[in-house]
């Protein structure tokens, strides 16, 4: 399989978690909906990197390769701004999965409708970046 058939596949993937945070903010699982947007944001990145043959970490959060390789994306993909949502949903992750445990705070508590909103916001944002980057290397395929 090359890269930019593993690209296609992770968009798809990033294109399910899309969908899954709609439903959940129609169910009013904010804190699902924030943790999905996570995912769709990291898979949409790491296609972003395996298009441009960049090898990326097995983490959750690629914002520092994503900042170290910025030169290699064109002017109009959002690099920093992109390794900036990575890093800030990377950190809610985990608590949109558990709640706060030490302090004992539900998820339900720590993210409301607001919350998922942004985040669906981003990820659509680095989602659509992302197909458009990899739209735009299939056509450069010889």
């Amino acid at each position: 399989m090359k890269s930019i058939d593993m690209s296609r596949a992770m968009l798809q993937q990033a294109l399910q978690r899309l969908k899954t945070v709609k439903m959940a903010m129609r169910d009013k699982g904010y804190a699902y909906a924030v943790r999905s947007a996570q995912e769709c944001v990291e898979l949409s990145l790491k296609a972003a990197l395996r298009g441009l043959g960049i090898e990326y970490p097995k983490k959750h959060d690629v914002s520092k390769v994503l900042k170290r390789v910025k030169n290699r994306f064109p002017e109009w993909f959002e690099a920093e701004t992109f390794a900036s949502i990575s890093k800030e949903l990377t950190e809610k992750r985990e608590p949109a999965m558990y709640g706060d445990e030490l302090r004992m705070i539900p998820t339900s508590t720590l993210f409301d409708r607001g919350d998922a909103e942004e985040a669906l916001k981003k990820a659509e944002r680095v989602y659509r970046a992302s197909e458009k980057l990899i739209k735009t290397l299939e056509h450069e395929l010889p």
